[in-house]
């Protein structure tokens, strides 16, 4: 067995295997939710989900937001929900991850009654806490993201 990824929460191996499940059935190609388990423990280098399952157990994740996942908050002051597009964990700041969010919908980030400017993708860095330190002029976090 090689352990070259951390192993995620249980919930969140379970949820990847929904989706890699979903995706393939979507390219008209079916398999069964227990070779959605294998192939999942397979790609983090465990012989069979058992295996995985067991060293994993019911612990949380360990980070809050995992690639894919779906989120909500407020971006500039903005409501938004998104999907998680990419994770990266900051060597140099640890508790931090720069993470770049797709919006459902586009997001209008100027409060200005004359224009507008919209955006559908977004990279912040976040604290565990869920907020950038980064603020708006009244004081507000860039990003909040709920819980």
């Amino acid at each position: 067995m090689s352990q070259s990824m951390p192993i995620p929460s249980l919930e969140t191996l379970k949820d990847q295997a929904r989706r890699l499940r979903s995706r393939l059935k979507d390219e008209a190609q079916d398999i069964t939710h227990s070779k959605a388990l294998e192939l999942i423990a397979a790609q983090y280098g465990f012989r069979d989900w058992n295996t995985i399952a067991a060293k994993a157990g019911n612990r949380p994740p360990l980070n809050p937001w995992m690639l894919g996942s779906r989120v909500s908050g407020h971006y500039l002051g903005q409501p938004f929900r998104a999907e998680i597009l990419s994770v990266q964990a900051l060597t140099h700041a640890p508790g931090r991850y720069r993470i770049t969010f797709d919006f459902e919908e586009a997001v209008d980030v100027v409060t200005f009654d004359s224009f507008s400017a919209f955006r559908k993708r977004v990279t912040c860095t976040i604290g565990e806490d869920g907020r950038t330190i980064e603020k708006t002029s009244n004081g507000r976090p860039h990003m909040e993201l709920e819980w």
